[in-house]
């Protein structure tokens, strides 16, 4: 009989402060950003177009890793990603401390990158599989709202450390929970798979069977104004500020502060929303209506504002996508126990890479044609609609048990 976890144990409150690590080393360089490419010398101009670009190698780095570590999940089990994914990206934040130009930067956040794209899934793969069935959704949304808020702590670092003083904290604090790690047990599951005459993390099963197929993009492209919203109107407050003529100076990290500190709140209601409505996508589409709500406030009401509102609807728009840990773990329930890791590793860190190769490419293709602003709600407006067609297409998991394989 295998054993099953409750909502607030060990294994819950690992994942967790694993995630907080991962979200604190993920936003780090979108925080400090102005600061850190300002000491190089780079003009304002320079800023924008190289913190894009730095940012499209770090995604692309997700998105590689994202495969990898998938894999090696289903392959060598959960808690080697755990392990592998956190060495990784805690060696490459504190190699970003002693970076010297934009180059070395794009680097450090590439390989940051692929380390920071196996916590996440596996954690969340691990606590599906461990937690009992009924408390699924409320356990991982408590590990994704409480993690989040490494984005908070990141921000507070910054107020009150030096740029590269925040990326050893990163890369020590990341270090140090390898010690934490070893409390955790191996999923039951995934022991019983492995003793199964069945392909394990064979990523091709993803795309050689056209319903597993459609499951996987469709968990994929659920995702989309997550990243849209953190990684364009967020990440670039301070752009879309001087477009919408607000006097003030707009902090970009702390606009990210102020959503990520919402979709931390976000991500534990949508949980017990749920549960409630016992659906996973009857709350999926109550929050894109949030969504699209501040977005729509964030397009309109913010012209000759001020900087204290963009941050409030900045709020607003991280509450809205606090249906983040729904989403994957809707990915981890759509798919086998021999390909969970690989399908619930590999979804969150597409998403994140879309920003690379599709969000802000459309919004950079869009604005050439406009301009920042009209390029921001044209983009808006695609990617919502692309999201909810795809979630009308995509199998309710609630209650699913996942005691099952691919074959």
């Amino acid at each position: 009989m295998k054993k099953q976890y409750g909502i607030f144990s060990i294994p819950v409150i690992v994942a967790a402060l694993g995630y907080f690590v991962d979200i604190y080393d993920l936003l780090l360089f979108s925080i400090t950003r102005i600061e850190s490419l300002r000491s190089f010398g780079l003009s304002p101009e320079q800023i924008t177009i190289e913190g894009e670009s730095i940012l499209i190698w770090q995604m692309a780095g997700l998105m590689i890793g994202g495969i990898v570590w998938g894999m090696m999940g289903d392959k060598k089990g959960r808690l080697s990603v755990l392990f592998g994914s956190i060495i990784l990206y805690s060696l490459a934040n504190i190699a970003n401390g002693f970076v010297q130009n934009t180059e070395q930067i794009r680097l450090i956040r590439f390989i940051a990158g692929l380390g920071l794209a196996g916590e996440l899934g596996a954690g969340i793969t691990l606590v599906s599989e461990l937690v009992v069935k009924e408390k699924r959704g409320i356990a991982t949304s408590l590990v994704a709202g409480l993690g989040l808020t490494g984005a908070v702590a990141a921000f507070i670092i910054k107020e009150n450390f030096e740029w590269r003083t925040c990326y050893f904290i990163g890369g020590g604090m990341g270090l140090l929970l390898l010690a934490l790690r070893l409390s955790v047990f191996e999923s039951g599951m995934f022991h019983e798979v492995r003793q199964m005459d069945v392909k394990r993390g064979n990523i091709w099963m993803l795309f050689n069977n056209r319903d597993r197929l459609k499951r996987y993009v469709l968990s994929i492209l659920i995702g989309l104004p997550t990243w849209f919203v953190i990684g364009v109107l967020v990440s670039f407050s301070s752009e879309f500020g001087k477009w919408m003529n607000i006097k003030e100076k707009i902090d970009p990290g702390r606009a990210i502060m102020y959503a990520y500190s919402a979709i931390a709140i976000g991500d534990i209601f949508i949980g017990f929303v749920s549960q409630w409505l016992r659906s996973r996508k009857k709350a999926l589409y109550l929050f894109y209506v949030i969504t699209g709500i501040f977005i729509l406030l964030f397009f309109t009401i913010l012209w000759n504002g001020t900087a204290e509102r963009m941050y409030w609807i900045c709020a607003g728009l991280g509450f809205g996508t606090g249906f983040w840990a729904i989403f994957i773990t809707m990915g981890a329930e759509q798919f086998g126990t021999n390909l969970r890791a690989t399908a619930a590793t590999t979804i969150p860190n597409m998403v994140r890479g879309m920003l690379a190769v599709f969000i802000l490419p459309l919004f950079q293709m869009l604005r050439s044609v406009t301009d920042y602003y009209t390029g921001g709600w044209l983009a808006a407006v695609i990617i919502m609609v692309i999201t909810v067609v795809a979630a009308l297409f995509l199998e309710e998991t609630f209650n699913k048990d996942l005691n099952f394989v691919e074959r």
